[in-house]
């Protein structure tokens, strides 16, 4: 499973949501669960962000989203979003290299 969120946030606050996301990211690195791949995008407007999550299997993704950290930075995001974050269910069609094997 591959999900793609995308949202902005108030230019305030953008410098805040990188150093929440850099937080969860280390959190994430440290999570003992089924394998799973979580990058982070800035667009060239500074506050738009681009969340990629692959998951291989649902235990991975539950996993993910109850780390503390993961969950403040939702919240905190939640109150200074400039817009409705948009989330999109992708599906692999192919990679040029397999990270899951």
């Amino acid at each position: 499973m591959t999900v793609k969120v995308t949202y902005s946030v108030k230019q305030e606050y953008a410098e805040t949501n990188k150093a929440m996301i850099a937080n969860f990211l280390k959190d994430l690195k440290k999570l003992e669960t089924d394998p799973f791949l979580y990058s982070v995008y800035q667009k060239e407007d500074g506050v738009t962000f681009v969340h990629f999550s692959q998951f291989t299997s649902k235990t991975a993704q539950n996993d993910v989203l109850q780390v503390p950290s993961f969950v403040a930075f939702q919240k905190q995001r939640d109150q200074n979003m400039a817009s409705e974050h948009h989330l999109e269910i992708l599906e692999l069609v192919g990679a040029s290299r397999n990270i899951f094997e």
